[in-house]
């Protein structure tokens, strides 16, 4: 039966960290626009901000990877970056004074690779942002992705004195044959280390990412490295989806098809890790990650008040995400706004005094309503209907998956059964007006399941 499904429902369909998605965002904001957007938005927040910083560096390439990043050996680079995301962040403190009195919940360090940084480059880094915003002392959370074959011990100090308390670490699979096959060879000693000496320093939550669905991966081998995962009882478990997009990132051609698990196959290999999870005592959050019982992440799901953006499930909503670096993506309730994802492009704005604006797209009245409605869908499993109208229009546009048991509606709300939840992304597509009305011509999203 699942088998049937799979093959039925395993579509390109978006992953909806955003709504719109970026290929269907249209109307560009001026930076004037966005910069006023921020203020305004600030200004009236109650819920405080949140920093990203892109590190964009590694020092070599992952062959699973869809990240924007720079591969180099040549650690010179490291000054010249930070000074440009110090004047990045400057050009923000005076087009936008409110980011210096408005509470800072989070700050959010990812790549590439961030601690491609020295301690010192960090340290320089984060002082100079920190210095100058109200923290929110209470709630704050600092938060970094390292690779665990680029980490120190003194960078993890570094961090933990600046107040960060978690730490999100690149695993993706402990098998040695898969590691050769995605570049990436990483012993399980290594992560055993940095695992201990981060909770030894005090950082309240370490989390792991792993990747179901590479090359060569097997029932056996997803099954060790779960094995090995709830060994090291990490606090949070992203376990995502590998999303083979070969037309955006060329070097996912390194391996050939026939090594990749097929649908079926694949979600069998998250069938396997989610049950070694949840008889280890996680539970299920959102869409592709696990928790532990007193996790900040899985309360939050408890309480209703999960949330998800560019930075993946957080605990804590805030009403302006802030990108500082190459590439990085803001968001306020009314626009986003993205970085230049070229290196010498977003150097060149910033040298000429002004803030290194891409694209962005300014959020209609109904991208707005949108957004929210399938933000609920991510975090909640269930949302309401706006009217009848909606309803009825569910029941036409989703009665396939009524039909086999993967949703129901009841009380005007549309919910998402357990059954349903590998397919929570082709759910997710009713809500999507634009995409309904504009199908893509050619590959752009990765496949569903």
């Amino acid at each position: 039966m699942m088998k049937d499904l799979l093959a039925k429902y395993d579509v390109p369909a978006p992953r909806y960290t955003s709504y719109p998605t970026v290929p269907y965002w249209e109307t560009n904001p001026t930076t004037d626009q966005w910069v006023s957007h921020l203020r305004t938005t600030l200004q009236k927040s109650s819920s405080g901000w949140s920093l990203y910083v892109h590190i964009p560096y590694c020092e070599t390439l992952c062959t699973f990877c869809g990240c924007n990043n720079i591969i180099t050996k040549d650690h010179k680079r490291e000054t010249p970056y930070v000074d440009n995301l110090i004047k990045e962040w400057e050009l923000y403190l005076k087009a936008v004074p409110e980011l210096m009195t408005t509470p800072l919940k989070h700050i959010h360090l990812g790549g590439g690779t961030p601690t491609f940084l020295s301690a010192d480059s960090l340290v320089r880094l984060l002082k100079a942002i920190l210095e100058k915003v109200k923290v929110d002392q209470e709630h704050f959370e600092g938060s970094i992705e390292v690779d665990p074959r680029r980490t120190t011990a003194v960078q993890l100090k570094a961090l933990r004195e600046l107040g960060f308390n978690r730490v999100s670490m690149g695993v993706q699979d402990f098998h040695p044959e898969v590691q050769r096959l995605v570049n990436r060879i990483q012993p399980y000693e290594i992560t055993e280390k940095l695992t201990r000496e981060a909770r030894e320093m005090g950082y309240t939550s370490v989390n792991f990412d792993l990747i179901y669905g590479l090359a060569k991966q097997t029932p056996d081998s997803i099954r060790d490295t779960a094995e090995k995962t709830v060994a090291l009882r990490p606090d949070r478990i992203a376990l995502y989806s590998f999303a083979l997009v070969p037309w955006i990132k060329p070097q996912q051609r390194l391996f050939k098809d026939e090594d990749l698990p097929k649908a079926s196959e694949k979600r069998e290999l998250y069938e396997i890790a989610r049950g070694i999870l949840i008889e280890a005592g996680y539970k299920e959050v959102g869409m592709d990650h696990f928790a532990l019982p007193t996790d900040n992440l899985c309360l939050a799901m408890d309480e209703k008040r999960l949330h998800r953006n560019f930075m993946g499930y957080t605990d804590q909503r805030t009403d302006v995400l802030l990108g500082l670096g190459v590439s990085s993506i803001s968001e306020t309730p009314q626009s986003f706004h993205q970085n230049e994802k070229v290196l010498p492009l977003y150097e060149a704005a910033l040298n000429e005094g002004r803030l290194p604006t891409l694209r962005g797209h300014v959020l209609t009245e109904e991208d707005q309503v949108r957004r929210e409605q399938i933000l609920k869908l991510m975090t909640q499993f269930e949302v309401s209907f706006l009217d009848k109208q909606q309803e009825d229009l569910a029941k036409d546009f989703l009665a396939e998956m009524i039909k086999d048991g993967l949703v129901f509606i009841e009380d005007h709300k549309l919910i998402v059964r357990e059954e349903g939840r590998p397919f929570l992304r082709n759910v997710c597509v009713f809500f999507d007006e634009r995409l309904k009305l504009k199908q893509p011509q050619t590959k752009v999203f990765s496949q569903s399941i």
